[in-house]
């Protein structure tokens, strides 16, 4: 928890009963938020609860019905982004909005850039300019550089550039650190501590709890469209915070203790030239294999080679004690693998499809051998699907894309369930879905291991992995550092075997893996 206490003074934003409506649906009702100056605000809540609505507020993009907006003690009405800019609010959202053929500098400064003679854009004062604020955020980046190709973390700093840029008063951060690495994650943190030690008031939106207590120095929570609570993070514990964001007390890894059986899947030196190599590990079933290590270690990486859509260069893949050689991911599907993919919108979902067509995509050669669909046998297998998944739908034919996140990733289990796989491969099965939705798919995980499936959970949340996993398999620049059992698994142990290094040799070993109990 930052340990940088909240400055009672006056807000520099201030939201006092505001309300906002579309259609039926009531998505803020009479609610109020301030942010302080020198301060780290969270604002937390299930999808639904209002959060993006209040930040499209202050980012001018919708006005509320009801309700007033303060900015440093004066009323104010935000008619649009452009406004919302030129009041010094400014948004980083999750997938940033830049011009990728545009160099670093020209997006900082775009539509605001230094003048020369005679009212020219002064290109030199522009990349000198932008090199100044970087060199004041402490950021290596070239600025002469297309954005194009630039690493997700880095497209973030360069928005946070571009807040500075236009001396931003009120700085959005939505969802910030969804898409990147732990490394990155400390890197944006610090930057963000920065910035609150020199008085910038930030509003932090995120569905990871561990970062709020992290990061911020008050948390307000919405339910429903409705202001619950807006206390300290100190005040606080996870369990206070789930229970105000759900309405009840909740177990957030609802894993249940099975007994494992014989070993499903087995690889002996999986090796990709120039992304891992020499990857030894097993699965049994009944048991959740966890994969951890910091980005580009490799662990991502193995599944697409698990799974036939990425060739291996060298070792094998044994799958009931016969080795197994997968041309596509077909043949791996009719062996017995399913693999759920980290990008669900652009690898896992046809977001223009229905639920039912989702659901039977992968097995429609199985069940339409002559590829005559009938609507009511895809209804029917989607209904089953889902209603074991607990979906919350209008039905199997609305579109994938209407539904929120928690229930697009249960659609994509559902899918792949569908396929009666034997092992399933898990990457990020929670990223961006709110905690309800992760409570649910973490309870889902455990009853399918339960049910005899051998699964491998591949996640850079490592809460998460610790909590889940039976073992966990540690990578570090391609290689397998440490295998560690659950009993003996912590933050400490597993970020130790991520970076390279050696904790004493209690846990594990880069040269002799120690296997655990689980692999007796």
């Amino acid at each position: 928890m930052t340990t940088s206490p909240a400055v009672a003074i006056a807000p520099r934003a201030e939201l006092r009963d505001i309300s906002k409506r579309f259609a039926a649906t009531q998505a803020l009702d009479n609610v109020s938020l301030d942010l302080r100056p020198g301060e780290v605000h969270a604002l937390v809540g299930e999808n639904g609860a209002g959060k993006s609505t209040l930040v499209k507020i202050l980012a001018g993009i919708h006005q509320p019905d009801t309700g007033t907006i303060w900015l440093d003690g004066e009323q104010t009405q935000i008619h649009g982004p452009a406004q919302s800019r030129a009041l010094g609010i400014a948004v980083v959202h999750q997938e940033p909005r830049l011009f990728p053929d545009l160099t670093v500098a020209e997006n900082v400064f775009i539509g605001h850039a230094p003048s020369g003679r005679l009212g020219t854009i002064d290109w030199g004062g522009t990349r000198r300019s932008a090199q100044a604020l970087f060199r004041e955020l402490d950021v290596q980046l070239d600025v002469d550089a297309p954005v194009r190709g630039l690493s997700m973390a880095d497209q973030q700093l360069i928005e946070i550039a571009k807040s500075l840029s236009v001396d931003a008063r009120v700085l959005i951060l939505d969802e910030p650190t969804a898409s990147l690495s732990a490394h990155e994650v400390e890197r944006l943190f610090t930057i963000v501590r920065r910035l609150r030690d020199r008085g910038a008031s930030i509003l932090f939106v995120s569905h990871r709890l561990d970062e709020v207590f992290q990061l911020c120095d008050r948390a307000t929570v919405f339910r429903d469209g409705k202001h619950v609570v807006t206390t300290p993070t100190r005040e606080l514990t996870t369990a206070d915070l789930v229970r105000h964001m759900v309405g009840r007390a909740v177990s957030l890894f609802p894993k249940v203790e099975t007994p494992v059986g014989d070993v499903l899947l087995e690889v002996r030196g999986l090796t990709r030239v120039g992304v891992f190599r020499d990857v030894d590990f097993s699965v049994r079933a009944g048991e959740i294999v966890g994969f951890a290590g910091l980005g580009g270690a490799g662990r991502t990486e193995v599944a697409p080679v698990l799974f036939g859509i990425d060739r291996r260069d060298g070792g094998e893949i044994l799958l009931g004690g016969a080795p197994v050689t997968f041309a596509s991911p077909s043949a791996a599907m009719n062996a017995g693998i399913a693999y759920l993919p980290e990008d669900r919108h652009q690898e896992g979902l046809v977001l223009d499809f229905s639920i039912a067509q989702n659901v039977t995509l992968p097995i429609l050669p199985r069940i339409f051998p002559r590829l005559l669909i009938r609507a009511s046998t895809e209804r029917r297998i989607a209904r089953d699907s889902t209603a074991e998944l607990n979906v919350r739908m209008t039905g199997v034919d609305q579109l994938v894309g209407a539904l929120s996140g928690g229930n697009q990733q249960k659609v994509v289990l559902a899918k792949w369930l569908a396929s009666k796989p034997r092992i399933l491969i898990l990457d990020e099965p929670t990223r961006g879905i709110d905690i309800g939705a992760k409570v649910e798919v973490h309870r889902i995980i455990s009853e399918l291991a339960a049910s005899g499936l051998g699964i491998i959970l591949i996640s850079s949340d490592l809460p998460e992995v610790l909590a889940m996993s039976d073992r966990i398999i540690v990578l570090h620049e391609g290689r397998v550092t440490a295998e560690i059992p659950h009993e003996r698994a912590t933050e400490e142990r597993v970020m130790f075997a991520a970076t390279g290094s050696a904790d004493g040799g209690d846990a594990t070993t880069s040269a002799g893996i120690s296997s655990g109990p689980a692999d007796d």
